[in-house]
């Protein structure tokens, strides 16, 4: 990994972080990402998964992993388990994300018809917000191109009067109805968890592997990404500062271990 000065690694209290590839590696959550993630908490560094993955998943990640807080959904809701409960926090009235998804389920459902073999996501129904097309999620991957041609052809739609946002992720197609990413759901936990109107950057880092982790490489001064994200680098205007040598959640653990033994200089 190219490298990273203690100064920076010292100033860090924030590490937010993609899941689907990031943290796990060919679908499984490898031991050295938990260990790490443990670690990690026990220093005091504050870990926050963010992540396209569904509200079912993430309630399991944020009740069970050592973990700050999940924004889930691309940013459509984050959860935090503390001393006070488990806590779920909604970007939209939650009624309204459940009508727009029906709604916009019904017209991917339509375009996915000219696609055969091409499905939703073995997860949707577990998700509040989002619509998610399963690209390579215990299947063979869809072929890039009609991955792009799907994408392109949900961007098109329209509900009541709103854009549709789309994200492809490194197993979905994400789309939504809202103005949340990302990016705006980070700030605005941080926000919340601070009480702070303008949150230092330099305290805060993300690491990620795909092309809806670029909103947070563009944001943030100092960001990571995991080995895997070169296959896609080609596709990126805003590129991680640092990649791990290795993928995945090994490569997660790889930049924990550099991060720690930087921290203790």
């Amino acid at each position: 990994m190219k490298q990273l000065t203690a100064e920076h690694a010292k100033k860090i209290e924030w590490l937010l972080t993609d899941v689907d590839d990031t943290l796990t590696w060919r679908g499984r959550l490898p031991p050295e990402t938990l260990a790490s993630l443990e670690r990690l908490h026990r220093s005091g560094v504050k870990v926050v998964a963010v992540t396209g993955a569904c509200a079912g998943w993430c309630d399991h990640i944020a009740k069970l992993w050592p973990l700050y807080g999940v924004i889930g959904e691309n940013g459509a809701f984050w959860m935090t388990k503390n001393r006070h409960g488990f806590q779920t926090h909604y970007t939209q009235p939650l009624e309204t994300m459940r009508l727009r998804q029906a709604q916009l389920r019904d017209e991917v459902s339509a375009i996915l018809a000219d696609y055969p073999g091409v499905d939703f996501a073995a997860d949707q129904g577990y998700r509040i917000c989002d619509v998610a097309v399963n690209l390579s999620q215990d299947r063979i991957p869809v072929e890039k191109s009609i991955a792009q041609d799907i994408a392109r052809r949900i961007r098109e739609v329209n509900i009541d009067g709103e854009p549709v946002n789309v994200m492809l992720s490194s197993i979905h197609i994400n789309a939504w109805v809202g103005k949340h990413t990302k990016q705006s759901s980070g700030q605005s936990f941080l926000h919340s968890m601070t009480a702070q109107d303008e949150i230092d950057l330099a305290t805060v880092t993300y690491v990620g592997d795909s092309h809806n982790d670029e909103g947070m490489f563009a944001w943030l001064p100092l960001t990571f990404g995991v080995n895997n994200i070169l296959a896609i680098m080609d596709d990126l205007t805003h590129q991680p500062s640092f990649i791990t040598e290795r993928n995945g959640g090994y490569g997660f653990s790889e930049l924990a271990d550099n991060l720690l033994q930087l921290r203790q200089m």
